[in-house]
C-alpha cells in the first residue's frame, strides 16, 4: 500500500471503538477480579497479562494507520511518532525502546516519558493515555 496523507473521520472512528472495546474488556477483567474472593494466583495473573496485553495494544494501535506518511507525521517525537518508535521497539528491539531516525525523540515531551532503553512494559492507564494522545495527533494532521 502506498503511504497515507490523510484517513477518514470513519476509519479513525473504527480504530477508536476498537481499542475501546479491548480496554473495556480488560477494566471488566480487572474489576472482576478486584470484586472477587481474594486469591494471589489470579490477581497475580492478573498482574503479569496486563504488560504484555497494552504493549501490544501498541502494535493494534500502530497497525491500523501504519502508513502515514512522514512529511504529514512530522520528525518531531509527537504521539504519533511515539507509537512508531514503540511498535517498532516491541517487534525489533525485543520491546527495549530505540530511537529510530530521523524522529527526534525527547523523553520529557513525550506522552509516556520512556528513556531510550527503557523496557517497554505498559499498564493499562498507560496505554490509554497514549491512545488518547495518539488519536488526538492523528485528527490533527490527518483528518
Amino acid at each position: 500500500m502506498l503511504g497515507r496523507k490523510d484517513y477518514s473521520p470513519d476509519e479513525v472512528a473504527t480504530a477508536k471503538a476498537a481499542v475501546a472495546t479491548q480496554v473495556a474488556a480488560y477494566r471488566t477483567l480487572a474489576h472482576a477480579v478486584d470484586a472477587a474472593p481474594s486469591d494471589a494466583g489470579v490477581s497475580s495473573a492478573l498482574e503479569e497479562l496486563e504488560p504484555v496485553l497494552f504493549t501490544n495494544m501498541v502494535l493494534a494501535l500502530d497497525r491500523f494507520f501504519v502508513h502515514r506518511v512522514r512529511m504529514v507525521a512530522g520528525k518531531d517525537g509527537n504521539p504519533l511518532n511515539e507509537v512508531e518508535l514503540l511498535a517498532e521497539s516491541i517487534i525489533g528491539n525485543e520491546g527495549v525502546l530505540e530511537s529510530l531516525s530521523p524522529i527526534r525523540y525527547v523523553p520529557a515531551e513525550s506522552t509516556l516519558g520512556l528513556e531510550v532503553g527503557d523496557r517497554i512494559r505498559l499498564s493499562a492507564d498507560q496505554f490509554e493515555r497514549l491512545a488518547d494522545a495518539f488519536f488526538a495527533e492523528l485528527e490533527r494532521r490527518f483528518v
